[in-house]
């Protein structure tokens, strides 16, 4: 017993001293391959969203109805992100962090399968946006749970020094999902339009499975996280971990909710709503989707950099300086859509998806981890996490449609919003405590 506690304590020392071991490197991989299967599941829907499901499950209907009820379906994956996270996160404060990822990744890849071998509406009628519509929420759910548990996986084993990259490699995960989905998309798109319409959308879908595969072979090695293998005999710590995030921490939750906001807001808008929009105003669909992998690439650039640059000045002022720049580039970014270029376009994603949300996004794995204790910090992060990203990107494409719609066509109400939600986001973000320096193990913050 004592040469196990001793080797146990070794390969803590070991973990505390660098992320370069052999243990630490399939902790990182883990995460990352985690959840960029599970984004590019997800991401995958939001394209198909944005080029293909309005002609295929909403053929009757006028094409502008159609691309709205398309969105429709994609917020409601946004929505069930929160109760993913919290029916994960409870699950994952309570027996484990490893068990819930498994779990999550099996339930994602067996929905997108299902979804690549969906009916039409033509065959099936209206159940057809009905099963798709369910297949989205369990979509929702399954993403809700990977997150949190990806990145506290890599944050709770990693050294105090480097927690905040550690975390990052969650959220690289997700652009890099991200950049597969829309180059398997893309490759695509260059059927002629009927074949891709009768069968080549259905393609990427079902190389989900062979991805799933990939990563449950990776996550099946990963141990436990040590920091909750110590709370695991504390029954007095067992209780509800959602009670305890509402009763203890509403502060945490709502601060970090409304910070988050701004990197989801850009996201929705630029790689969902900003899509449609220029293929609608002529640019080439294939052309776009490349666009779109370059911006999301980017994205996964910048989030490398700013997670570090978080672990040496802090969360906060890495996050604000993007919110800053988001504020900043808001009236070009629309005049820049306007002109229906793929150049502009290809600019307008590089200094939102990627400078912008890439600088937010780099350090947010660890600002939400930072706010709550080990026994609720699953639950935590993870309603933050996804209940930002229901409110920013969930909802966007569609108020960004209205918005539009409102001003006559013109693009300068856009951002004015977004202005708006990015100056609401520094102040929320200012008002949380630096969690940097943070003892994670300490059960009161």
């Amino acid at each position: 017993m004592t040469q196990t506690l001793d080797s146990q304590d070794t390969s803590n020392h070991e973990l505390s001293e660098s992320l370069n071991t052999t243990t630490m490197r399939r902790i990182l991989a883990s995460s990352f391959l985690g959840s960029m299967i599970e984004f590019y599941d997800f991401i995958l829907f939001a394209t198909a969203a944005s080029v293909v499901f309005s002609q295929v499950f909403f053929v009757d209907l006028d094409p502008g109805l159609g691309l709205f009820l398309s969105f429709t379906i994609l917020a409601v994956g946004y929505v069930a992100r929160p109760i993913g996270g919290i029916l994960f996160g409870h699950f994952g404060d309570k027996i484990g962090r490893k068990g819930v990822l498994v779990t999550s990744m099996m339930l994602m890849g067996g929905t997108t399968v299902a979804i690549g071998l969906l009916p039409t509406t033509a065959a099936i009628g209206v159940a057809a946006p009905v099963m798709l519509t369910l297949f989205r929420v369990i979509q929702g759910l399954a993403v809700g749970g990977e997150w949190g548990g990806a990145m506290l996986i890599a944050l709770e084993h990693a050294p105090d020094k480097r927690r905040g990259f550690a975390a990052s490699f969650a959220n690289m995960g997700g652009p890099a999902g991200a950049v597969l989905a829309t180059i398997v998309m893309s490759i695509f798109t260059m059927l002629p339009d009927e074949q891709f319409l009768a069968w080549g959308w259905r393609v990427p879908f079902l190389l989900s499975a062979v991805l799933v595969f990939i990563g449950l072979v990776i996550r099946m090695k990963v141990h436990e996280s040590p920091i909750f293998q110590k709370l695991q005999d504390e029954a007095d710590e067992r209780k509800v971990p959602l009670l305890e995030v509402i009763s203890k921490y509403p502060k945490n939750l709502i601060l970090g909710i409304i910070s988050g906001m701004s990197s989801y807001t850009v996201q929705g808008l630029m790689t969902v709503w900003g899509i449609a929009y220029v293929i609608d105003s002529g640019l080439d669909s294939t052309h776009v989707l490349w666009v779109k992998a370059l911006g999301a690439a980017s994205t996964v650039v910048v989030v490398w950099f700013a997670s570090q640059l978080s672990d040496k000045f802090g969360r906060r002022p890495v996050m604000m300086g993007g919110m800053l720049l988001g504020a900043v580039f808001a009236f070009p970014v629309m005049f820049m859509l306007d002109m229906t270029n793929l150049w502009m376009f290809a600019f307008a994603l590089l200094l939102t998806q990627g400078l912008v949300q890439g600088s937010i996004f780099g350090p947010f794995g660890a600002f939400c981890a930072e706010m709550f204790p080990t026994h609720i910090r699953y639950t935590g992060a993870s309603l933050v996490y996804q209940t930002s990203s229901t409110l920013g990107a969930g909802f966007t494409p569609m108020i960004a449609s209205s918005l539009v719609a409102f001003a006559g066509g013109e693009l300068w109400l856009i951002a004015v919003v977004w202005i708006a939600v990015f100056v609401v986001a520094i102040g929320a973000t200012m008002l949380v405590k630096e969690g940097r320096t943070a003892d994670l193990e300490g059960t009161k913050f």
